[in-house]
């Protein structure tokens, strides 16, 4: 397949095959004339690659992961170990994300209540609570 028909059905752009095949995720061959032929299963693997991103995974993580992912062998050592301290970074993010959700709506409560006691200085409110 060529590289458009393959964009085309994994639902991606060829910019996106492109920056694949750079971060060697995806290895099409190459005819005589130098244009990219991709093997079958490459839209799978496209899809494959797509949600790995999805998941949050850096390149680093994609390359170690997929090919486990598509049955191309066993898995490395540190496999799951990898997957286990990407998904705990991703919590902290949470965490992280659900505080300053939080202090979000301190301030807009305070912004939008014309009787909080803090109304006309909700950033200092916070500091002084020790929350900013």
């Amino acid at each position: 397949m060529r590289i458009g028909e393959v964009a085309e059905q994994a639902g991606v752009s060829v910019r996106a095959l492109r920056y694949y095949e750079e971060q060697r995720l995806l290895g099409p061959t190459r005819t005589a004339g130098g244009q990219r032929e991709y093997q079958d299963g490459s839209v799978e693997r496209v899809r494959m690659i797509q949600q790995l991103y999805a998941a949050g995974l850096s390149s680093r993580l994609v390359r170690e992961v997929l090919p486990r992912c598509m049955n191309e062998g066993a898995a490395p050592h540190g496999f799951t170990d990898s997957l286990i301290t990407e998904r705990a970074r991703i919590d902290r993010q949470i965490n992280d994300l659900t505080a300053v959700r939080a202090r979000l709506d301190e301030i807009i409560a305070v912004a939008t209540d014309p009787s909080h006691p803090h109304h006309r200085h909700p950033v200092r409110a916070g500091v002084a609570a020790g929350t900013a």
